[in-house]
């Protein structure tokens, strides 16, 4: 907005702001997979590394399905998309409790309990029908029915809680499908799919079965050809990149990012991004243990803030304070 329309933004504060579109944004969870606490990663990666092996075994698909409460999903990559839900939480987290979510610190502490009786006695229970797996499993598995419990706990409704081959689920029009509207910019310009990552041998913090074929699918069955518009076989990622992508930059624009947000591969303070200078015109700023949009939200008490948040926030009213002694009224 401050680029393409600036008589009418003066000025603008790009908290978390992704300016590279890019079809295949893998890294957005493989930076979950360095900052997420190393015991809690590392059981991650290899409750799936051990779940794509037992799926590839079909006399041990259905009980491993049925471990985690899915008995009623169909497709192998429906099943271990739920499994990478508990993930998705990262992107909550912040320092202001009352704001965030702890859903991920939940569900490492779930992973990470040695001490859980119930999944014990499921590894005994698994041992005898012949379910060769980890300990950990069995955790995962008991976060995971837990979590289907509360949203569809029958099985015979679960193809259709959370299964993704059915197209016709995909396109209703109303204007209660709001979720329309970022698949749309998705499939159509932005891209931003997440999949595993695309070398085989780079740890992976969700199944190999999610590929750009299954995370991209739900473009071609949202938006089917019409009589007006036909989406692009692959989002035309060009469009937003021609705007400056990594080095995009302007007056009175500032970049705050957070250390550790998912989506900071796909910011100006990227590892593949130019380096730049952080200066009063253009503003260039990275939030020690940031993850999502961390300086948006503030306490009335300042200084009951953490510090590194009072530190960001003083220095966006310095820089604001001084763009607006730059401001001539028409």
């Amino acid at each position: 907005m401050r680029k393409l329309y600036p008589d009418i933004v003066f000025g603008a504060i790009a908290s978390s702001a992704v300016t590279y579109a890019t079809i295949n944004n893998w890294e957005y969870m493989d930076i979950i997979r360095t900052a997420a606490p190393q015991a809690c990663s590392t059981l991650i990666q290899s409750s799936m590394t051990q779940i794509d092996s037992l799926l590839a075994n079909s006399t041990l698909r259905t009980p491993l399905k049925a471990l985690f409460g899915l008995r009623g999903l169909q497709h192998d990559d429906d099943f271990v998309s739920v499994l990478s839900w508990p993930l998705g939480s990262f992107q909550g987290k912040n320092w202001d409790p009352k704001v965030g979510s702890t859903g991920f610190e939940e569900f490492c502490a779930k992973l990470v309990d040695e001490d859980d009786i119930d999944a014990m006695e499921s590894e005994r229970e698994a041992t005898r029908l012949g379910l060769p797996v980890d300990l950990v499993i069995f955790r995962y598995a008991k976060y995971i029915r837990a979590l289907v419990d509360q949203l569809c706990p029958n099985t015979e409704e679960q193809e259709d809680c959370f299964g993704t081959h059915n197209a016709s689920k995909f396109q209703g029009t109303s204007l209660q499908e709001t979720w329309r509207l970022w698949i749309f910019q998705v499939c159509t310009e932005w891209g931003y799919f997440i999949p595993a990552p695309p070398d085989p041998e780079w740890p992976s913090m969700i199944s190999r079965l999610i590929d750009l074929e299954f995370e991209s699918k739900i473009c071609r069955q949202a938006f089917p050809p019409g009589k007006h518009m036909t989406i692009p076989m692959w989002p035309n990622v060009t469009v937003v990149n021609e705007l400056g992508g990594f080095g995009l930059t302007y007056p009175r624009l500032a970049f705050i990012d957070g250390e550790i947000d998912p989506w900071r591969p796909c910011t100006p303070h990227s590892r593949w991004a130019p380096p730049r200078n952080d200066t009063i015109s253009k503003p260039f700023k990275l939030i020690p243990g940031g993850v999502h949009h961390h300086d948006q939200n503030g306490l009335r008490k300042h200084k009951k803030e953490p510090k590194h948040i009072q530190e960001i926030h003083r220095e966006e009213i310095e820089f604001v304070q001084a763009w607006l002694k730059e401001w001539i009224p028409k």
